[in-house]
């Protein structure tokens, strides 16, 4: 039986607003074991909100609740915030859309890899420099000692997401979000991306949760897959049998891709059924 690093129960995400109160994930449960995780859906459909309610970085007025967020079977929803402090990073990484707007623009590269490490583990500067420079490598950076030097607006889409990568994996954590990692990278780059998140996580058996819009590639990566849509998980599958799911908003999804094999004049119109939203959200727990 696979082992349970992470157990979700009941998750729900609401903002207060003028109209009422809007829930942006409603009751989502699902488990992680030492395994790529997939998360899919439209946007806005909750997929990002669950990953960062997992955190605990969801500010106010927005209002987290759930029966259970467990890590090794601890509640991180009774963690006080210098306890949560701990957690992030150094037991949970995550991996945001945009190196951009992620990486402080007037600090060298190095200096904030450096400070990643040093703020989870009793090291010298000299090494963290050391331990930065080897997790640069292990993410195929060439020449990491310029890299090290370097600032952010310096490097390309493709090498800010390796660089978030190595800040992320350089504490060793336990479990990896990644928030669409790849959606600004081309092809090339994209495949170059997800091997090194691969072997990162195999090697050191950690549990990854990979957020994404791209059916067919969680259906290549992950493991399993969890489909959203409006809040809620309305269909779980492996993710070698992703394009045989059952759910008409899953199947709708797929058949709204461009495919190579099977060329169309036009590309199908979602239609969506406002009892999807209604119904009550499905178990990703193993």
């Amino acid at each position: 039986m696979m082992q349970t690093l992470l157990d979700v129960e009941n998750l729900w995400v609401k903002f207060p607003t003028r109209q009422g109160v809007f829930d942006a994930v409603r009751g989502v449960s699902f488990t992680l074991g030492k395994e790529r995780l997939g998360i899919v859906g439209e946007s806005g459909s909750g997929k990002s909100m669950t990953g960062r309610a997992i955190l605990r970085l969801i500010r106010p007025p927005g209002i987290v609740e759930a029966d259970h967020v467990k890590l090794d079977g601890v509640d991180l929803l009774r963690k006080s915030e210098k306890d949560m402090r701990a957690v992030r990073g150094q037991r949970i990484s995550m991996v945001m859309q945009d190196p951009k707007f992620s990486l402080n623009p007037v600090m060298t590269i190095g200096a904030q890899i450096i400070e990643a490490y040093r703020l989870h583990n009793s090291a010298s500067k000299t090494d963290a420099h050391t331990k930065a420079v080897e997790m640069l490598e292990a993410v195929s950076i060439r020449n990491p000692e310029r890299v090290m030097r370097a600032y952010p607006h310096e490097m390309s889409g493709g090498m800010g997401q390796r660089i978030m990568i190595a800040m992320m994996l350089i504490p060793n954590p336990e479990i990896l979000i990644a928030d669409e990692p790849t959606s600004a990278l081309d092809v090339s780059v994209q495949r170059q991306v997800l091997d090194i998140m691969d072997k990162l996580v195999k090697e050191r058996g950690m549990g990854l949760i990979f957020i994404s819009h791209d059916l067919n590639l969680v259906a290549d990566f992950c493991d399993r897959v969890l489909i959203m849509y409006a809040g809620r998980i309305v269909e779980v599958c492996d993710a070698d049998k992703l394009h045989e799911a059952k759910h008409p908003y899953t199947q709708g999804l797929l058949n709204s891709l461009p495919r190579l094999d099977a060329p169309r004049d036009r590309l199908e119109v979602l239609k969506r059924d406002p009892e999807w939203s209604k119904a009550q959200s499905v178990s990703g727990r193993v």
